[in-house]
């Protein structure tokens, strides 16, 4: 399909990244570039207010609880990690999403303020994702949960969310679902989309290198923690769904997650949005397609949970 319209005009409206050395910022100009990230949310989506919204902490780890239903009865939990390489992103950016979510997949959602590169580097971030998913196990009453429990993702939190799931299921702890939107699965960025969408397009093929040396230069890229599609063995791990852009890097190995899900027996669905952009989900203020996205991840999460 050709760019969707609405991505065209996102593309000729944004900054082009292609000419950036990203090498030469410094950590000033990252956390310069965090805070700008934070303030502009406008078109994340609308703030619904929620009955409940609670900062609190998991084993160390900020966290943000919501819950859309005003009862004070169980619920599935839905352990949600923001995208931003690893490098970008919070709480503060993720909440129109994670205020959706609660509404739309009927569940208690925890959204995982993990730790940051180059400050933090792996495998502080897939640690921190662990010990919140970990913890709503260890303390179900304290997230008033059914005993249901997902995780989800975006771009680098769907990374995070993968590698979750499979330290889950190694840990005899079963969770309902996966669900990754634009994942990151692979550290070795050799796949067709990465060749053919890595100029032009949103996520440049420069800035995710990077982005993989802030997080994780010298760790091993076959390392399920950092590449979960080279997991050897994915029978077992929660049943998945995962959302890709047709014009973006990431696109085949998310698919190819997808694939070697079902082809190892696990309930998986794939679904490619035709003619968009990495990162039009966290967008339906610019993306019409985000909105059928999220719709379409909250049916999922609600049906598995």
């Amino acid at each position: 399909m050709p760019l969707h319209p609405q991505a065209r005009d996102y593309l000729a409206s944004m900054a082009s990244d292609e000419e950036t050395d990203f090498d030469s910022l410094t950590l000033e100009d990252i956390q310069r570039t965090r805070a700008a990230n934070d303030d502009a949310a406008i078109h994340r989506g609308p703030l619904t207010k929620l009955p409940f919204v609670r900062d609190e902490v998991a084993e160390g780890v900020p966290i943000r609880i919501y819950r859309a239903d005003p009862g004070d009865g169980l619920l599935p939990v839905v352990v949600y990690f923001h995208g931003g390489g690893w490098v970008y992103g919070s709480i503060r950016r993720a909440d129109a999403v994670a205020r959706y979510l609660a509404i739309h997949a009927g569940a208690v959602v925890v959204s995982a303020g993990y730790r940051l590169a180059p400050e933090h580097p792996f495998p502080a971030a897939a640690d921190d994702a662990w010990t919140v998913v970990r913890d709503i196990f260890a303390r179900p009453a304290f997230y008033q949960n059914n005993g249901s429990v997902a995780v989800a993702g975006e771009s680098a939190g769907g990374n995070l969310a993968a590698v979750a799931a499979w330290q889950a299921r190694d840990a005899g702890l079963r969770l309902a679902h996966q669900a990754l939107v634009c994942p990151v699965l692979d550290a070795a960025m050799d796949t067709p989309s990465h060749r053919d969408y890595a100029k032009g397009y949103a996520l440049p093929g420069a800035e995710i290198a990077w982005f993989l040396r802030q997080y994780a230069d010298g760790a091993d890229p076959a390392d399920p923690r950092l590449s979960p599609l080279r997991l050897p063995d994915v029978a077992g791990l929660a049943p998945a769904t995962v959302v890709t852009a047709e014009y973006d890097v990431l696109r085949d190995e998310g698919e190819a997650y997808a694939r070697r899900l079902a082809q190892a027996g696990v309930p998986a669905e794939s679904r490619r949005y035709d003619g968009a952009v990495h990162g039009f989900f966290a967008l339906p203020g610019l993306f019409d397609q985000a909105l059928e996205a999220r719709a379409y991840v909250a049916e999922r999460l609600r049906e598995s949970l």
